[in-house]
């Protein structure tokens, strides 16, 4: 897609917090070009905007939360990962609690609300931020290098003690259809032992086996068991796809990673835009798209016709 996009139609949502427990309602609105993504928190009679950008991170321990002048939204990861993916730039997120809803741990009735919804294209081009050279972040053993590419790819490697687990690869190419069928629905996880030490604290007090995969001494603990065989990875490139996209621009360059979360991959963001010599901002207009379907083939031509259609 070359211009910008927001949704077509307001949407409203409403689901329990999975650390707060709180039912919290958010509002999903049309914005104009250049605006990005904002979320209006909102307690009590105070309302705060905070745009969905690295430099608002505010905290990574157990989910990405974003935040200024006190007020702060947590795990965003979910809703920005569906909002990158469908290529939606510019949105007001109205949000009358500290966490975006959980609704079933992943990312589906957040795609399946804005494809209802639809998409509006905005009379401006969208800036693309494309990796020049490689950078990589290391922490113990976690890792996340990034290259250039000519497409948003992310290439996963977990590895966990636990037979449920184990050592799981994927490597896919982010497009709106590609995630809708195959990442938008593997859902968060956690062990049980976690779960009950997170409660016990005070956090997770929203979090169940309706919200979430829970993995106990012998295995999966839901009785519906796994979307996916690889639900695991597939949620880790899904909360990937959110946290890479707080860079403020969609990203091309090839992320591979190797036990990330939300801590490195927040990170590597920060690193990518510090080393200012490792990429740049790329802008497709109506003059390029119409160059190359002057020099693609017929077939092809006629193809990415359609697509822009």
């Amino acid at each position: 897609m070359i211009y910008q996009s927001t949704i077509a139609k307001a949407i409203t949502l409403a689901g329990v917090g999975l650390h707060s427990g709180r039912t919290i309602r958010m509002h999903l609105r049309p914005a104009e070009a250049g605006n990005g993504i904002v979320f209006h928190r909102s307690e009590g009679e105070r309302t705060v905007s905070i745009e969905a950008i690295s430099a608002n991170v505010v905290d990574t321990r157990l989910a990405t939360v974003i935040g200024k002048s006190g007020l702060t939204v947590s795990t965003v990861e979910h809703l920005m990962a569906a909002l990158c993916a469908l290529g939606i730039d510019n949105l007001h997120i109205d949000i009358d609690g500290p966490e975006v809803p959980i609704m079933d741990g992943s990312a589906h009735y957040f795609v399946k609300a804005i494809r209802k919804a639809g998409l509006r294209s905005l009379p401006r081009s969208r800036k693309f931020l494309a990796i020049r050279k490689p950078l990589t972040v290391i922490d113990g053993e976690k890792r996340v290098t990034v290259i250039p590419s000519r497409f948003f790819r992310i290439t996963a490697d977990i590895a966990f003690d636990h037979p449920a687990i184990g050592l799981q690869h994927r490597s896919v190419k982010v497009t709106p259809d590609f995630f809708r069928r195959e990442l938008a629905a593997a859902r968060t996880f956690g062990f049980l032992k976690e779960v009950e030490y997170l409660k016990a604290n005070g956090l997770a007090q929203g979090g169940s086996l309706e919200n979430a995969v829970v993995i106990g001494d012998e295995g999966v603990l839901n009785p519906e068991g796994l979307r996916f065989q690889d639900e695991f990875v597939r949620h880790k490139i899904l909360d990937a796809i959110g946290d890479f996209s707080l860079a403020g621009f969609p990203v091309l360059g090839h992320f591979k990673t190797f036990k990330s979360g939300h801590d490195i991959n927040h990170k590597m963001i920060e690193k990518i835009l510090a080393t200012p010599d490792a990429w740049h901002l790329v802008e497709f207009t109506e003059k390029d798209l119409q160059e190359a379907l002057l020099a693609a083939p017929p077939a092809l031509a006629a193809g990415l016709a359609l697509s822009e259609a």
